[in-house]
C-alpha cells in the first residue's frame, strides 16, 4: 500500500511541476509596466537603399500582430523605445546551377539561393526610468532566399524578396526582445 502513495505522490509532484520548457513567442519577459513601445524609424550604417524603412515597418506590424503592444513612432509617447541600427547588410551566393555550353554559347554557372547576413545593434529601454530592458550590438539575422536564373523576373522579384526578408527579420527580433534572449 505505501509503495503505491508513494508512486502517486511523485506522479502528482511531476505533474504540478512541470518541465520548464516553453513555447518560444507565447511569453513575456518585459515589466508589467510597459504597454506602448515606441519604434522610430532604425538607423540605416549601410549603403543599402530603404533597408531600414522596411525593417522598421516589418517591426511594427509584427509587434501589433504578435503581442498586446501598442505601437507608436515617437519616443516621448511610449513606455518603452526600441531603437536599432542596420551596421551591415552582405549577400552571398550559396547554390549554384550550371547551364551546359551549346555550339554557340560556353557552359555558365549561376548563383540559385543567396544567404543573407544582417548585423544589428538593438536597444530597448524603459523611457521613464532609461533602464535598458534589452540590448545586443550583434543582432544576426541570417537566410537563404532563392532567386531566378532570369534577370528580368529577378529585378522584379527584388522588391518582394526584401519584404520577405524584413517580416523574417522582424518576427526574431520581436521574440528575442519580449523574450529576453
Amino acid at each position: 500500500m505505501s509503495r503505491a502513495l508513494i508512486i502517486c505522490l511523485l506522479l502528482a509532484t511531476n505533474t504540478l511541476c512541470g518541465c520548464g520548457y516553453r513555447v518560444a513567442g507565447r511569453s513575456n519577459a518585459l515589466p508589467k509596466t510597459i504597454h506602448v513601445i515606441a519604434v522610430p524609424a532604425i538607423e540605416n550604417k549601410t549603403s543599402s537603399y530603404r533597408i531600414e524603412q522596411r525593417l522598421t515597418a516589418a517591426t511594427i506590424h509584427e509587434f501589433l500582430a504578435s503581442t498586446d503592444y501598442k505601437v507608436v513612432s515617437t519616443p516621448e509617447s511610449g513606455d518603452a523605445v526600441l531603437r536599432g541600427k542596420v551596421l551591415s547588410v552582405e549577400a552571398v551566393p550559396l547554390l549554384f546551377t550550371t547551364i551546359n555550353a551549346t555550339a554557340t554559347t560556353p557552359s555558365t554557372t549561376r548563383a540559385t539561393t543567396m544567404l543573407v547576413t544582417m548585423k544589428c545593434d538593438v536597444t530597448l529601454t524603459e523611457a521613464v526610468t532609461k533602464k535598458v530592458l534589452f540590448h545586443t550590438d550583434n543582432f544576426l539575422f541570417r537566410n537563404e532566399y532563392e532567386i531566378s536564373t532570369d534577370v528580368k523576373s529577378f529585378f522584379e522579384e527584388q522588391d518582394p524578396a526584401l519584404d520577405r526578408m524584413a517580416q523574417d527579420f522582424a518576427k526574431r527580433l520581436v521574440a528575442a526582445v519580449t523574450e529576453n534572449y
